[in-house]
């Protein structure tokens, strides 16, 4: 098993709340333009931290109110090279970026007394997650991630998190630039409303992929940017199971595709989507994150929170 610098409190079994819905809600309930749907030019202005931090802060209330750990996601998602030089920002300045986010984070954190939280550095991939043109080798993945993971490593953060990850040989990539670093690195991969990754690899070969790459040194995998009606049936007894801790799921039932060409947002049923995760925690007792993505908000991670402790 892998050691790390720091240890993963979500790792003991409590539940912990993630919140990665925060570019939907920006956009379409806020009406707040997001290029590349970046939410991380945000840090360059006072109201654009402030916020920032109300997102922080209302997940930290939440857990306070509902005696739930919190993971708080960086808005870093597209804060790499590839993904920010359309938006016309340096490699440099991206990298003071992801410093900057992580140190409002760590703000933010302190106001939230004795509450169990986590500080995670989200990265994102180097290409569309749903459509990736081209497919980096796990060598090329690793020294691609590797900029940023460098700087997020002289920070205060937890452990970075791969969301929205397509293809196991960027994920292994990834990791082991983690690793590279000591810092422990999660996985969420998303996968289409047949449970596949876009590319077309299972669930759990993806996983065995990952971990036979890196020798099992990813703290654990999720699957984030779907609904449980594309997973749950998928979901079952089998030993990669027991590397699955969390899942952060969108509140609509609409295919990748069907979303990108949304005018609306589709944020579905936050008592239902609370009721179907609560549901999969209490089959798959070692499912200690859960949380909303695209089209979820705090009424999501309320329901979540209420379900899944009434169901343990």
């Amino acid at each position: 098993m892998a050691r790390y610098r720091k240890a993963l409190p979500q790792l003991g079994g409590s539940l912990y709340l993630a919140y990665t819905g925060m570019e939907t809600d920006l956009l379409f309930n806020q009406g707040i333009d997001l290029p590349g749907f970046a939410a991380y030019p945000l840090l360059e202005s006072q109201d654009g931290r402030a916020l920032l931090s109300r997102y922080f802060a209302d997940l930290i209330a939440l857990g306070q109110e509902t005696g739930t750990g919190v993971i708080l996601e960086s808005p870093t998602w597209v804060a790499n090279r590839d993904r920010g030089a359309p938006l016309g920002y340096s490699a440099q300045r991206l990298l003071d970026l992801n410093r900057q986010a992580i140190a409002l984070m760590e703000i933010v954190r302190d106001t939230a007394g004795d509450l169990p939280s986590v500080l995670s550095a989200n990265i994102g991939p180097r290409q569309d997650a749903y459509a990736p043109e081209q497919q980096m080798s796990i060598d090329e993945a690793r020294r691609y991630h590797r900029e940023q993971i460098s700087v997020l490593a002289d920070t205060a953060v937890d452990l970075v998190s791969g969301y929205t990850l397509a293809y196991p040989a960027e994920a292994a990539g990834l990791i082991q630039a983690c690793r590279e670093f000591d810092l422990p690195g999660v996985i969420a991969f998303t996968v289409e409303t047949d449970g596949r990754l876009p590319t077309g690899a299972t669930l759990p070969d993806a996983i065995r992929e990952v971990d036979q790459a890196t020798d099992g040194y990813a703290a654990y995998y999720m699957i984030n940017c779907a609904h449980p009606d594309h997973f749950a049936a998928l979901l079952d007894g089998a030993p990669w199971m027991q590397r699955l801790r969390g899942l952060v799921a969108n509140a609509s039932r609409c295919s990748h595709a069907e979303l990108d060409e949304a005018t609306s947002l589709d944020d579905g049923e936050p008592q239902e989507l609370g009721q179907e995760l609560a549901a999969l925690r209490q089959r798959f007792p070692q499912l200690s994150v859960l949380g909303g993505c695209c089209g979820s908000d705090m009424r999501h991670l309320r329901q979540i929170a209420q379900a899944a402790n009434g169901a343990c």
